[in-house]
């Protein structure tokens, strides 16, 4: 009898009739023998909804006070889409219960509105398994040592799945989704993106922090921590499919670098718009100016990205970063306030009309020549590229906004990713 957990998303919670269908597939795996960990996310659109009444009330603050009542607030909408999970399967039949993250309890640090997991207690969860129950565990949430309810940012039911996952040492996580696995990349910009039947967990990280949709980037961290075995799959294919079927379907993250796998240099194209860039020009060029720079930026819990600083020149330097576009007006904020009075520098200006657009693959650790191509394809489409990044397995840069499809299109013909691999 085997321990699986089962994720399901937005959009296959988002009526009853698709809660319906989520407790067929689940009583169907749980029928056939298996012991089962449920982690769903909010109805379709609910936490925009709870959020945007909290707009409604009061204009968004950057205070632990408030962002408190906000993981307060858009925590419900798990806990509603889980208690009715549990309805609908104890109508199949199935015994069932549900459980908050408070409850299990998943515990957290006290970052609110982006908290991490530090622990998870399973003896609860694992006693209502033995007792022959499917247990229904809210994602997204936790609990702080001070038992403040917090949430894990968006996409944190995904990293709650594979946490649950990894604790239990479940044998898989299986992701559901609105789509049937990792593609090479959007089917929306490209309708020749082809459905990859596995991809490596490095490639996976990589595409996830680079903006691609599929799975949240916590999640890939914490099944590669732990060695979770993770499978992503849709949620719209019948309920009652074949569970063997069902189990090879989507595309698997594994761990295993096999040699025939794919046989691609590049393997995906991620895309993110959601990403602004940030200048401080007249930088005074010495030691610790990015610690100086960038400190209270990583003390107010922003992720920073592409960072590039300048050749100086008469003892300056321009020093440029990116982040999240969501903690653009934040971060501009707290250095204009905070650092730019004693830093010395001349000003800070933004641009919120970038992305970034990176080729992801294991292949391009053994061809050179790889980036390169990746230059000429956006010089011949007559895009600009303002900052570029490297890794082992990935290249991004950063281009206007408007060139995000034309790139991301000429990109993935240039690589023949619209090919079948032989």
């Amino acid at each position: 009898m085997a321990l699986i957990v089962h994720k399901y998303g937005g959009t296959s919670m988002g009526s009853t009739d698709r809660i319906r269908n989520v407790a067929k597939r689940v009583a169907k795996w749980a029928r056939a023998g298996h012991q089962m960990v449920v982690v769903p996310s909010a109805m379709s659109g609910e936490t925009n909804r709870l959020l945007g009444l909290a707009k409604e009330l009061a204009p968004p603050r950057q205070t632990a006070s408030y962002e408190r009542e906000l993981d307060m607030l858009a925590s419900t909408g798990e806990q509603a889409s889980s208690a009715l999970l549990a309805i609908a399967l104890q109508a199949e039949g199935i015994e069932s219960v549900s459980y908050a993250g408070w409850q299990v309890p998943i515990r957290t640090d006290s970052a609110y509105t982006k908290a991490r997991i530090e622990s998870i207690e399973d003896a609860r969860v694992r006693a209502d398994l033995d007792a022959g129950k499917v247990v229904i565990v809210t994602g997204f949430q936790g609990t702080d040592a001070l038992g403040n309810i917090t949430t894990l940012g968006r996409g944190g039911s995904d990293t709650s799945a594979v946490a649950v996952a990894a604790a239990m040492k479940a044998q898989e996580c299986l992701i559901y989704t609105d789509v049937d696995g990792v593609y090479t990349t959007d089917p929306r910009v490209v309708p020749e993106a082809r459905r990859l039947n596995t991809v490596s967990f490095e490639e996976m990280l990589e595409m996830a922090s680079m903006g691609s949709k599929v799975l949240q980037i916590r999640s890939v961290e914490f099944a590669g921590k732990y060695r979770v075995p993770l499978r992503v799959l849709s949620s719209f294919t019948p309920w009652d499919i074949d569970i063997a079927l069902e189990a090879q379907s989507g595309t698997l993250i594994t761990f295993e670098e096999d040699e025939h796998m794919e046989q691609a240099v590049v393997s995906g194209i991620a895309f993110n718009r959601d990403e602004a860039k940030i200048s401080v020009l007249g930088v005074p060029d010495r030691p610790g100016i990015a610690y100086q720079i960038l400190g209270s930026i990583a003390d107010a819990n922003i992720d920073v990205d592409v960072i590039i600083q300048n050749l100086s020149k008469d003892g300056k330097t321009d020093f440029s970063f990116t982040v999240n576009r969501g903690d653009f007006a934040k971060a501009v904020d707290l250095l204009r306030s905070q650092v730019m009075p004693g830093l010395g520098a001349h000003e800070v200006v933004g641009d919120t009309k970038i992305c970034k657009v990176s080729i992801v693959g294991i292949g391009m650790r053994s061809h050179v020549g790889i980036a390169s191509k990746m230059f000429r394809v956006l010089a011949e489409e007559g895009i600009n590229i303002q900052m570029i990044s490297t890794s082992e397995i990935k290249t991004s840069v950063v281009i206007d906004e408007k060139y995000m499809e034309l790139a991301v299109r000429a990109l993935h013909k240039a690589f023949d990713l619209d090919q079948t691999p032989i």
